[in-house]
């Protein structure tokens, strides 16, 4: 079996996750880590050569780089900085810049030979799947995203980018009312607030303008702005005690009529009692998929939307057919 070289770059929760998805693939190997803190990551990882994130380790073939930082303010920086040197997959979640960020990868890709999958996780990616799936299979339908009740990682880290916040966590809360309308069959205009509510919890700097922390991150746009946000200030003693597991979740459903009025409801549904873990075993898939598209001399940008599913696979195709048909 070809083994996948996998670089990290970033260690942390969604780094440590393909740490161990590596583990359980078969087919790929961790081969460098690329940190800020390399010295503090050595400690933790002996078997592995950990770098700082600006160093080049000429070395080591790696065959793809797995970018597991923030989408905030990490991906936009490192997404075109590795794309020049290596194939990627990140998981870049700002659902409104995904197109302006994919032209730019793309031209970075055909440039340097290179192949980049962007925005790999379960939502964008897996559920923009279902998305599109949703919509070919009953045409003018109406599509309803339902995400948690669980920790944002994105909006997580979004909010721990505002002065004067230590940590925080973000919980993403459907409106229950909501979701039993659209199961119901009733197809209703909602705006982002009627669907959602965001519940932050926050450990401040000691002495740090509390309102204004709270401000910030109620008005920020992407993230915050459009929705009923509640922001709590905790101890880091409580973060750590009551919020250190990072679960989430969500569905899709998809509400539509065929033929003479027949009413039709697609749903797809995970939960997930790690959102880091998941969405860094679906990065290892994705990087098995640019390897194979890699090799097969293809470059430039792709999403899941752009991948066949077999290429996620370990199996071959004919295993495909025979197990999963």
């Amino acid at each position: 079996m070809e083994k996948i070289n996998i670089a990290l770059v970033g260690y942390g929760n969604v780094g440590r996750g393909v740490e161990e998805a590596t583990k359980l693939n078969a087919d790929t190997e961790l081969v460098a880590v690329l940190t800020r803190r390399p010295e503090q990551v050595r400690k933790e990882l002996k078997e592995v050569p950990v770098f700082h994130i600006d160093e080049k380790p000429e070395d080591i073939q790696i065959d793809v780089a797995i970018l597991c930082g923030g989408s905030k303010e990490d991906i936009p920086v490192q997404g075109p900085k590795f794309a020049e040197r290596f194939n990627t997959v990140d998981s870049f979640d700002m659902h409104a810049e995904i197109p302006s960020y994919f032209q730019k990868m793309d031209s970075i890709a055909k440039e340097r030979g290179h192949v980049h999958v962007i925005s790999a996780g379960w939502d964008p990616e897996i559920f923009s799947l279902m998305r599109v799936l949703g919509d070919a299979f009953l045409p003018q339908s109406k599509q309803y995203t339902f995400w948690g009740e669980g920790v944002s990682q994105g909006h997580s880290d979004a909010a721990r980018k505002v002065k004067g916040v230590l940590d925080a966590r973000a919980y993403t809360i459907p409106i229950e009312q909501a979701v039993q309308r659209v199961r119901t069959g009733e197809t209703p205009e909602f705006a982002k607030r009627e669907q959602h509510k965001r519940l932050v919890y926050v450990v401040a700097e000691e002495g740090a303008d509390i309102e204004r922390i709270r401000k910030d991150i109620a008005t920020m746009p992407h993230y915050y702005d459009e929705y009923d946000t509640e922001v709590l200030f905790i101890s880091k003693e409580a973060m750590l005690e009551e919020h250190s597991k990072l679960p989430h979740g969500g569905f899709v459903l998809t509400s539509g009529v065929t033929g003479e009025g027949n009413k039709q409801i697609l749903e797809y549904r995970c939960q997930l009692e790690s959102n880091p873990e998941f969405t860094a075993n679906v990065l290892v898939a994705c990087a098995r998929a640019a390897f194979r598209l890699s090799k097969e001399g293809r470059k430039g940008a792709f999403t899941m939307l752009d991948i066949a599913p077999g290429y996620l696979s370990p199996h071959s195709a004919e295993t495909l057919r025979k197990s999963f048909m």
